[in-house]
């Protein structure tokens, strides 16, 4: 028999017996848990397994927390007992539904694409069909229940992407609704912070408070690598605003200390805060105009306090041309 189908029907026969948990354990065995520092294990993080797989870390990250929670209960082993290349006796294939949470997906086909998703999410297609058929039961239960009202959420962001009239109507009903745009507000700065410390692993570099690109020490990347990896263990119903500012203190903290300790580093970022701070204040002045006041208008708008700050910042600027002069002639 040749070695490669006597591989196959291994293979095959492991995936029939156990399903997806014969590929949740090559992610249990090979991605290393969430705040473990890279130098104490061999293992890799899930963003490098995917990358490795061509595939995302996201459906990594899946993988991982079905075996996560099934770690909970005692069904598998924890992540901490199991190296690289560990073989396990792994449960049967009928439990795996229990603890993997897929992705649900659809055709332009009505029912055909009710009955695929029903198929893939594990339950009878008939379920998904009566619900299908019932808008005004599905209403009441979102309305009644949190956890229908939960999955319901997940399954409109799972379709936003490829339904552009469901993707307009949500984004209208959300500025006009004063609620949801302090909230999205809020998650874009979570989003901010968090592209910053991930922009940190991907490119290694980073972004000074002046505006810097610099490279990223290995210190620095690996403590951002940590924080993503606690972050990205959370389940999604979990807040991670206070997650992503602890990472984004975290490593603006490690920025500037190492922006401190590297003198020419440090003349560099000083210069480029006062270039930046000179850009504004330049495009501040040249607004500065009444070219378009006649005279008579003059008198009207000009009042005391006005000529008064405007004399205080000549004298501001004045001194801060006669310290650039005088620096400038003593070296």
């Amino acid at each position: 028999m040749p070695e490669a189908i006597t591989r196959d029907a291994h293979e095959f026969g492991v995936y029939a017996r156990t399903g997806g948990w014969a590929f949740a354990l090559k992610v249990a065995r090979s991605v290393r848990p969430g705040g473990q520092p890279a130098g104490e294990t061999s293992k890799v993080s899930a963003r490098r397994f995917a990358g490795l797989a061509g595939c995302s870390a996201d459906r990594v990250m899946r993988f991982y927390k079905a075996w996560d929670r099934a770690a909970d209960d005692g069904i598998v082993p924890q992540f901490e007992s199991l190296a690289p290349g560990a073989e396990i006796e792994l449960p049967e294939a009928d439990v795996w539904l229990s603890y993997y949470v897929s992705r649900s997906s659809g055709t332009s086909v009505r029912g055909q694409a009710i009955t695929e998703a029903a198929e893939a999410e594990g339950i009878r297609p008939t379920k998904a069909l009566e619900v299908a058929e019932n808008p005004t039961a599905l209403r009441a239960a979102i309305l009644a229940d949190p956890g229908t009202a939960e999955a319901a959420r997940k399954a409109l962001m799972d379709r936003l992407g490829e339904d552009p009239v469901l993707r307009t109507g949500m984004a209208r009903d959300i500025v006009r609704t004063d609620d949801l745009k302090k909230a999205v507000a809020e998650e874009s700065k979570t989003g901010g912070q968090l592209d910053y410390v991930r922009k940190i692993v991907e490119e290694g570099q980073v972004k000074t408070p002046a505006g810097q690109k610099i490279e990223a020490p290995r210190s620095l990347r690996e403590e951002a690598e940590r924080h993503l990896s606690l972050i990205d263990e959370l389940d999604e119903d979990e807040e991670t605003g206070e997650w992503a500012q602890e990472a984004y203190d975290s490593v603006r903290t490690l920025v500037a200390e190492t922006v401190e300790k590297d003198p020419e580093l440090r003349v560099q970022e000083r210069r480029a805060k006062f270039y930046s701070s000179l850009q504004k204040a330049t495009k501040a002045f040249e607004e500065l105009t009444f070219d378009d006041v006649d005279g008579e208008e003059m008198d009207d708008i000009v009042e005391d306090d006005m000529l008064q700050r405007l004399e205080e910042l000549q004298q501001a600027i004045s001194t801060c041309i006669s310290a650039l002069q005088k620096a400038k002639s003593g070296s």
